[in-house]
């Protein structure tokens, strides 16, 4: 409401929102609760706007069947429903055939003389023919076969990967000349759960100008449909971006990238949740030392409490790598020693350890670790949050209530090359900012290492981790079986070892806290292998 008021204000005569905004995209099975679609549709009735406003939201279908994923028209006192979204999409994340019935018809409307098409997210982007799935209707070209159109608005709620505004960009541009007319597409903004929206609402005429918004920032994308010139960008954060007008609107690095996404994820996870407090081990390494960084970003470093949990195994490199961390953010810092406990656990599990098997002995030290993170945030009211990375979680290289506990896990989704390159985008930003790093040079360049037995590194049991995420990009990703990816260069015997173990481990990633889904595939909603398998193929 205020925000259309805003917009009002400065000109503007009509307002689009982004795919349900009232209910937030997923509403996943709220949507299956009797009165849930009600409640929306008498929230979109109580908004006082002064200005149109075509608002995404459910839409009741009568007779208890599932609802609409539609748009209502609210504003001068007329509610009306406008427009029910044709195609539902069930590949990658979304599930929407399990939620919604899909519309019949193409939607057009009149308002202040001038006609133009609603469409919802999906509807647009069969045209480009950049989806999986091949519909038999393709709703711009139904609409493209109407008279009188001025031009076509998209509510969209486009989750984010790592290339997905280039293919939106193509979605709205293909619309654009298809339909000969100006294209309008308001994106989501935020994180809901895993999942991650980074605005970017944009504007495309068919001769090929395309107007976007800044990337990962809330705010009212003003539009001059007659002169994109006196377009304009209204931050409701008081920011500074700014509009601009060409193929490369704010594009920026993919690592910078990385790291606002992340961010808003954690923040909004934590937001939506009332939390106001995380808590995490910080060992000194990488992967925590990151988290910690995002966290304060995210949060506020005077809301994340850092703990270093010592032991026996641990050097001193890492205890003061921690502290580094943590005093350079100025977050508060404990150090909590591990060795009574672990030598009670010891004590206690002395018959079974003298079996023989290493990693019980390794796993204790972990498991005690989580038990003091995960003590200290219940104590606190807080939430732990996991370090793991995405290369790990793909190995096992995580130990079960132990470094995987946790509410969230920032970095989930991050490849350990990209951690790395996140950290070093962390320490730019600082500079920067005229502040000091916050992850010290021996972060950056020890070998890494879970520092669970004498002088142990991952690379004793792993592949160099350059190999290694090359390796799981071209499975998880690029859905490349065996043979390819041993046919693109790398030795045969890690191909298969590696691949081993990600198919032995999934039980490990049912089990991990959500992660911010920054790829194209992540372990989440868009990854559903079986639990228990025997692998027969090749």
């Amino acid at each position: 409401e205020n925000a259309c008021n805003t917009a009002y204000e400065n000109g503007a005569t009509l307002a689009i929102t982004s795919e349900l905004a009232i209910s937030g995209y997923p509403p996943r099975d709220l949507l299956l609760h009797e009165g849930f679609t009600q409640a929306c549709i008498d929230n979109c009735s109580s908004i006082n706007s002064k200005i149109q406003l075509i608002v995404g939201t459910p839409l009741p279908s009568g007779g208890g069947m599932l609802p609409y994923n539609g748009a209502m028209m609210v504003g001068d006192g007329t509610n009306s429903f406008v427009a029910k979204k044709m195609l539902l999409p069930t590949y990658d994340v979304f599930d929407e055939a399990r939620y919604f019935i899909s519309g019949e018809k193409v939607s057009a409307i009149t308002i202040d003389g001038k006609k133009f098409g609603i469409t919802i997210c999906e509807d647009a982007w069969q045209n480009s023919g950049k989806v999986p799935s091949n519909y038999e209707r393709d709703p711009i070209v139904e609409l493209s076969e109407l008279d009188d159109l001025e031009f076509v608005v998209n509510l969209s709620s486009s989750p984010f990967h790592s290339t997905k505004d280039l293919l939106r960009r193509d979605v709205a541009k293909c619309a654009a000349k298809t339909l000969d007319l100006p294209f309008l597409l308001a994106n989501q903004y935020g994180g809901n759960d895993d999942l991650l929206f980074d605005g970017r609402s944009l504007a495309v005429w068919p001769e090929g100008t395309i107007i976007e918004a800044p990337p990962w920032s809330e705010g009212i994308l003003m539009l001059n449909l007659d002169n994109p010139e006196q377009s304009n960008w209204l931050p409701l954060d008081n920011s500074k971006s700014e509009l601009q007008f060409n193929e490369e609107t704010n594009i920026k690095s993919k690592t910078a990238e990385l790291l606002d996404a992340i961010t808003v994820g954690l923040r909004d996870y934590c937001v939506k949740s009332g939390l106001k407090q995380v808590v995490l081990g910080l060992s000194g390494g990488i992967d925590s030392a990151v988290a910690a960084c995002v966290a304060a970003r995210a949060l506020g470093a005077e809301n994340v409490l850092g703990i270093s949990i010592p032991s026996r195994h641990s050097s001193q490199h890492s205890i003061d790598d921690a502290k580094f961390t943590a005093d350079s953010l100025g977050c508060e810092y404990m150090v909590v020693d591990l060795e009574d406990l672990h030598q009670a656990g010891e004590k206690t599990l002395q018959e079974e350890l003298n079996l023989g098997n290493p990693v019980a002995s390794e796993n204790i030290q972990a498991r005690l670790r989580g038990l003091i993170v995960m003590g200290i945030a219940n104590a606190r009211g807080a939430m732990a949050i996991a370090t793991g990375n995405k290369s790990e979680l793909a190995q096992g290289y995580c130990t079960l209530y132990g470094d995987m506990a946790g509410g969230y896990a920032p970095i989930g989704d991050l490849y350990k090359t990209e951690v790395y390159a996140v950290a070093k985008e962390i320490n730019s930003e600082a500079k920067l900012a005229g502040k000091k790093p916050p992850i010290s040079e021996s972060t950056l360049t020890k070998p890494p290492s879970a520092e669970l037995a004498p002088n142990q590194k991952d690379q004793d049991t792993l592949p160099e981790y350059e190999i290694l995420d090359e390796i799981l990009k071209f499975y998880i990703e690029d859905l490349m079986d065996e043979s390819s990816i041993i046919s693109n260069g790398f030795e045969k015997s890690i191909v298969k070892d590696v691949l081993g173990r990600l198919e032995r481990n999934e039980h490990k990633r049912w089990q991990m806290p959500p992660a911010p889904r920054v790829s194209e595939r992540a372990f989440g909603q868009g990854w559903r292998q079986p639990l228990a398998s025997k692998r027969i193929w090749k």
